[in-house]
């Protein structure tokens, strides 16, 4: 039989319609199954019997039955798109590492502290290290930070500190310097409160090295010995605190009480009592009152101003500083504007200059968002005081005199205008333009008995500040860190004949890059514009007031640093520093240059 006779005895008996497509498809899948089930079958018996001689297929009849329609329901259309949820929002957090050590000689501390972006990433909890170094100069580094690890019920920690160079870079030992710290804390979660505590130690030795060999005058001044120009300050605060936890509760608060002590070598001492409070209450979903209220009591130990003009030795003097200042506002925020309406009520007892012991200050800021979480404006008018103390003063200046007239800044009114930014993933940008009008600012000169020392001297009228900032962040996977701040600063005075020691353009540029794992480069770089000093003409006999002879500007600041960590293992570690490789002994205070290159090696473990 041959194929054409095969597909004749084939037959379909359709014994209903088809309704569906899907049938013949079925059919079809059928038929071609059996028809391939039947050729292996032949297959197989081609093994077992012998293939006819005549090559011809046995008859046969294939029959195949439908008597099933398979009828599929209607399908419900859906004309809804397909809705995705939306990602929730997450707060970022833009952060980088900076530097946690610099050597003490190039201390670069800016005039006025306007920063938003922070310039320091806090140690993460991660457990504890030590780390140690040396350098040139003689210089030693060491430090042991011992912390908890992350925990639901408790946090604490200890951060001991050490840096000493022998050597300097005027007649060796007599500008060798020494710093020692130590910061201890600790806090215990209760439901939605937080209670903490700190303490602080620390203490700082100086040397009186400006003298007039290092101000190239040409008189000739006998090297004193480095013990008849020293200078230490012993440092003590502790402070307690509770804060809420929760920020859906609708009371908010953080309140503290703490101490401060500082004295240094010639018995001036200052001991401060200090309050602050922050309370928030919530009135709806968009609208809180706000409080923020701050008190500091001094009673400090010093001679009297003017004394050392006096051949005799001058005795101590005791005297009381005392500080209040709150600010009582309501805030309403919305996804598009937010603003605050209050007012800063402040009282200080300080006279240096004609001012009033009392302010009253506005509180009154309007922000605007034009692109949500990409662009926001704002503008305001306030006011507040500034609380001056020796504690904060010695930090930024350590070669100051006796006596000095301390006095709170009253920095008002101020007008202010600017921008936040984070117009791409990574990057944040703010710029920010004030003015303000400032009463008992203070700045540095050296004294003209004394010239290594250096006296607070202000403006007996207002003085006008102008001050243009801006700041440039950009973070890349956490492998590549870069960013900026600029400082433009223009004073109004009206007595003095220079802003001394306030510098009008500081700027600065700091960055990381993990190349590898294990490597990881920084870099910090300072720009600081010429400040002014006095050069007084030799003095003929001791103790004599010398009469000016010119104001003299210091050279502008150019400060490169570079660092480098690797990771040898996943405890040890070790690094090299390098501070002012530009190699330009600059003076950020007349009379004072600071060291040269100086490089610091060493190695750190994790345990």
């Amino acid at each position: 039989m041959n194929n054409n006779l095969l597909m004749k005895r084939l037959s379909y008996n359709k014994a209903s319609s088809v309704r569906s497509p899907r049938v013949g498809v079925a059919v079809a899948l059928s038929l071609a199954a059996m028809l391939v089930g039947a050729a292996g079958t032949t297959a197989n018996a081609q093994t077992t019997k012998p293939r006819p001689k005549t090559g011809q297929i046995e008859e046969a009849e294939i029959e195949i039955v439908k008597e099933r329609v398979n009828q599929l329901p209607e399908a419900t259309r859906n004309f809804e798109k397909i809705k995705l949820p939306a990602p929730p929002k997450v707060e970022r957090k833009v952060t980088y590492t900076f530097p946690d050590f610099r050597l003490p000689a190039n201390r670069l501390s800016p005039s006025v502290k306007v920063l938003t972006i922070r310039a320091e990433e806090p140690t993460p909890l991660t457990g504890n290290f030590v780390k140690a170094g040396l350098g040139n100069y003689g210089t030693f580094y060491g430090r042991g930070y011992f912390h908890s690890t992350r925990n639901a019920d408790h946090a604490y920690g200890l951060d001991l500190k050490h840096v000493n160079s022998l050597t300097g870079p005027v007649d060796g030992k007599n500008s060798g310097v020494s710093q020692t710290s130590a910061h201890a804390m600790g806090e215990l979660y209760r439901g939605t409160a937080a209670f903490g505590a700190t303490l602080d130690l620390g203490r700082e030795r100086y040397n009186f090295y400006g003298y007039e060999k290092a101000a190239n005058t040409p008189d000739a001044t006998p090297v004193p010995e480095a013990s008849a120009i020293k200078q230490v300050f012993n440092r003590f605060a502790v402070k307690a605190y509770a804060r809420n936890r929760d920020p859906e509760q609708v009371l908010q608060y953080e309140a503290g009480i703490g101490y401060q002590y500082w004295n240094d070598i010639y018995d001036a001492s200052e001991n401060n009592f200090l309050l602050n409070a922050k309370l928030g209450y919530a009135l709806g979903e968009a609208g809180r009152l706000t409080l923020a209220a701050d008190g500091s009591f001094i009673a400090e130990k010093d001679i009297a101003p003017g004394s050392l003009a006096r051949p005799e030795p001058a005795a101590l003097v005791s005297r009381s500083r005392n500080f209040v200042q709150a600010t009582p506002a309501y805030e309403f925020t919305n996804k598009r504007i937010a603003f605050s309406l209050g007012a800063t009520l402040g009282y200080s007892s300080d006279t240096a200059t004609n001012v009033s012991r009392t302010v009253v200050y506005p509180a009154v800021r309007l922000g605007y968002t034009l692109a949500p979480e990409k662009f926001m404006v704002y503008a305001g008018l306030g006011g507040s005081m500034q609380r001056v103390t020796r504690y904060d003063l010695t930090t930024e200046n350590p070669w100051l005199n006796r006596g000095l007239n301390l006095a709170d800044t009253h920095r008002g009114p101020t007008i202010y205008a600017g921008f936040n930014s984070t117009p791409a993933r990574g990057l944040e940008l703010n710029g920010r333009a004030t003015y303000a009008r400032d009463r008992n600012l203070y700045f540095y000169l050296n004294n003209p008995i004394d010239p290594t020392r250096f006296d607070l001297v202000y403006d007996q009228n207002a003085t006008g500040v102008l001050n243009l900032h801006a700041e440039l962040l950009y973070t890349a996977a956490e492998k590549f860190r870069l960013g900026s701040r600029i400082d433009f600063n223009k004073y109004a005075l009206k007595n003095l004949a220079q802003p001394f020691h306030r510098p009008e353009f500081q700027g600065s540029v700091f960055g990381t890059y993990n190349i590898i794992d294990k490597l990881t480069l920084g870099v910090e770089g300072y720009f600081y514009s010429a400040s002014y000093g006095i050069s007084y003409r030799p003095a003929t006999r001791p103790n004599e007031v010398r009469s000016a002879d010119f104001y003299r500007a210091t050279d502008p600041i150019v400060d490169l640093n570079l660092r480098a960590d690797y990771l040898i293992t996943p405890k040890i570690s070790i690094f090299v520093m390098g501070n002012n490789l530009a190699n330009r002994q600059y003076q950020r205070f007349y009379g004072y240059p600071v060291k040269g290159i100086n490089v610091l090696a060493g190695a750190s473990y994790l345990f």
